[in-house]
């Protein structure tokens, strides 16, 4: 059991027998009158979003998960395949779980799954950066270089990235995973 006050993106809560992860969190505290949480939760089953509002000291059950290691190997339809990197079991994940962030996967990218005791996968953990190959590139203007230069690139994976203009199609670089924001050539 938790707080409330202290829920976290990415925690896993059992609501009346039904699993959600937190999406997304907003604390609020005004003047007077209680505290409370604005949670955003995805029904882990139908891939559902709501938003609901907790006092801040209302005890919640959180659920714990096991982390284990995998290596993403392909993408079947609507269904991520990822084998454990320690006991070679697979599992098959809802690409509506990873929403966007499916886009950052690359094959043979190694991450964290996080499982609950039934097997099922709640949850991920993206590494914090990735390598990329830039496979369209707009062409930069010159013109107003009083500030930086950017455009915009779409890379091996149809992840588009905001990149200075020296980056061109071909290169490979660096993005960082938790924003999206590009952060080197590689």
């Amino acid at each position: 059991m938790i707080a409330a006050s202290d829920l976290r993106k990415g925690m896993i809560l059992d609501l009346n027998g039904t699993l959600y992860r937190v999406t997304n969190t907003q604390y609020n505290n005004p003047g007077r009158g209680a505290a409370s949480m604005r949670a955003q939760l995805m029904d882990i089953r139908t891939e559902q979003t709501q938003f609901k509002v907790f006092s801040a000291e209302e005890s919640l059950n959180n659920v714990f998960v096991q982390t284990e290691p995998v290596k993403y190997l392909y993408r079947d339809g609507n269904l991520l395949v990822f084998m454990n990197t320690e006991t070679y079991d697979q599992y098959e994940v809802s690409a509506g779980l990873f929403g966007d962030d499916a886009l950052y996967l690359r094959e043979d990218m190694d991450l964290q799954l996080m499982v609950n005791e039934g097997g099922m996968v709640l949850d991920y953990e993206l590494p914090k950066t990735v390598v990329y190959t830039v496979a369209e590139a707009e062409v930069a203007v010159v013109g107003n270089t009083a500030g930086s230069v950017n455009k915009r690139v779409k890379t091996d994976t149809g992840l588009s990235v905001t990149v200075p203009a020296f980056v061109n199609t071909g290169d490979q670089i660096k993005v960082d995973t938790r924003d999206g924001s590009y952060v080197s050539r590689a």
